[in-house]
């Protein structure tokens, strides 16, 4: 009976032993698992959080850029390339505002301006190098004014607002002849503010709505030597002889003009002298 019932104890024990064990391989399973839990959680929060920062960022069609460029290119024929750059411009609505053109013993220059709209910028000037042979360089620089550009905004429509609460006190509240001076005075300073921004508004809009272009372009031409000395051919020295003669012609007439009192006194001595030596 005693051997029976340590046998039963044994058994006891270790079923006891069997479950704490399965019960401990249990708890730790369930907390590996909520562990991994919380790590997706956790990503998923950050995703969320970049996706709703994205939102915040403005759209780049909002922005206000100027856009301007400078570029030399050195071509084959400087006559026939500013052609070539004069039909690309007419076919994107530009125009040539200013022109210089150089010529010396070394090359051949054209210089000009070009204003091309800025949504045709980049095709533009991707189709003026076309007529380089060689590019020298190409210089292209942005500014961002659309916080400047924001900025008169807001304060055009706070002047408007405040343009039109003076006028509702012009209509309703003034009653004196020096309220109405003074409303009107007021009224007048607003409108110069109003105009003043509505000026530099419309010049950031024009700068947004046209890019600038300063094109260069050259070609080098044969170095020659300038003779010391020219040899004049005949027919050019008869032309210097007429030249000359006429010119000497009229020096001796302006000449007289200039004497004419000495002329008139030598006249008159002459008749005088004459007379005496007659009697």
């Amino acid at each position: 009976m005693k051997r029976k019932s340590l046998k039963t104890v044994l058994i006891l024990w270790s079923v006891a032993i069997l479950l704490v064990a399965c019960h401990q391989s249990e708890s730790s399973e369930n907390f590996a698992l909520k562990s991994v839990d919380v790590e997706a959680n956790f990503e998923a929060v950050e995703i969320d959080d970049v996706e709703s920062n994205d939102n915040s960022i403005p759209e780049f069609k909002n922005l206000k850029i100027i856009k301007s460029a400078n570029v030399r290119y050195k071509v084959t024929d400087v006559k026939i390339a500013t052609e070539r750059v004069k039909h690309i411009s007419h076919a994107y609505n530009s125009y040539i505002s200013d022109l210089r053109f150089e010529n010396n013993l070394y090359k051949k220059e054209n210089r000009f301006t070009l204003k091309v709209p800025s949504k045709d910028f980049d095709i533009i000037m991707d189709s003026i190098s076309s007529v380089a042979e060689f590019i020298e360089y190409e210089n292209i620089t942005t500014k961002d004014v659309t916080s400047e550009f924001i900025d008169v905004e807001a304060r055009l429509k706070t002047k408007f607002e405040v343009k039109e609460r003076y006028e509702t006190i012009l209509r309703t509240k003034a009653k004196s002849v020096e309220d109405l001076l003074g409303v009107e005075e007021k009224l007048q300073r607003i409108q110069e503010e109003i105009e003043s921004s509505q000026g530099q508004l419309k010049y950031l809009t024009n700068k947004v709505a046209f890019s600038t272009i300063q094109i260069d372009l050259y070609e080098t031409v044969e170095y020659k030597e300038e003779p010391e000395h020219y040899k004049k051919t005949f027919v050019a020295e008869i032309k210097e002889g007429f030249t000359s003669g006429w010119d000497i012609l009229k020096l001796f007439f302006v000449g007289l003009v200039y004497i004419w009192p000495f002329i008139v006194i030598g006249i008159v001595v002459f008749i005088l002298i004459k007379k005496r030596v007659k009697k």
